[in-house]
């Protein structure tokens, strides 16, 4: 179970905007989402194997202090980490993980939320779906090439991405004053033109998890990374909006 927690831990809360999780659990499924508080990112995803110990419905707060638990090196090796269930109207729930060292002698209850609360805090968003019209796997040379390019643009906090030719080109800023732009993804297939802009910080951070990754843009103002970590599939949605 630890190794699930912490890959889900470095999808979420390591991008900086995400402080709870709600989890969805049946006996043939383990689905999560999470919101960002700017509402930014959307995130959705399942793991490639249920998990036993997270069926029904409840929210995973505070994941600085679950990651700060889950790396503290008294729990490291053979240590006792097992969620907690309690009676709720009459239906046996998480409410908790237990950590326990090997020794017995250093441990830490961290407690969910209900499914009133975390239902309340991360509302469900209803994704329809869009017609993607670039799709694509970006390269680690195109990630690393991105970075300098937001780099030498500090002071932009949004990029346009357009499709020239075969091209996918990211343009930062505007020639009244600094500007930048470069061919993130060459040999494209489809079309963007309406100039959608997308936040800088949140597609670096989400492109920067690992896994293998891919992209897509929408030309109705949608973009998706996917990212399969091997563990888990992790959706972030991206709503844009005009420069």
């Amino acid at each position: 179970m630890k190794d699930f927690l912490l890959d889900l831990v470095r999808h979420t809360q390591s991008l900086g905007i995400i402080d709870a999780v709600k989890i969805t659990g049946t006996d043939t499924v383990t689905s999560f989402s999470a919101v960002a508080e700017d509402r930014s990112v959307v995130v959705q995803g399942k793991f490639h194997q249920p998990m036993a110990d997270f069926i029904g419905t409840f929210g995973i707060p505070n994941l600085n202090k679950l990651n700060v638990l889950l790396n503290i090196q008294e729990y490291k090796e053979d240590a006792n980490i097992s969620v907690t269930r309690q009676k709720r109207n009459d239906v046996d729930v998480p409410v908790g993980i237990h950590f326990e060292n090997k020794a017995g002698d250093f441990k830490n209850d961290y407690r969910f939320m209900s499914t009133e609360i975390i239902n309340e805090k991360v509302k469900d968003v209803k994704f329809l779906g869009a017609n993607w019209h670039v799709e694509f796997k970006p390269t680690v040379n195109s990630i690393q090439r991105f970075k300098f390019q937001s780099q030498a643009n500090n002071e932009e906090t949004t990029f346009i991405a357009k499709v020239d030719g075969d091209n996918l080109v990211f343009y930062f800023g505007d020639h009244s004053t600094h500007a930048g732009n470069f061919v993130f993804e060459s040999g494209v297939t489809g079309k963007l033109s309406k100039g959608w802009s997308w936040p800088v910080t949140q597609v670096l951070s989400i492109l920067g998890l690992s896994g293998d990754i891919s992209m897509k843009f929408s030309d109705d103002g949608a973009a998706q990374i996917v990212i399969d970590s091997g563990i888990a599939e992790y959706t972030y949605i991206l709503p844009a909006h005009r420069k």
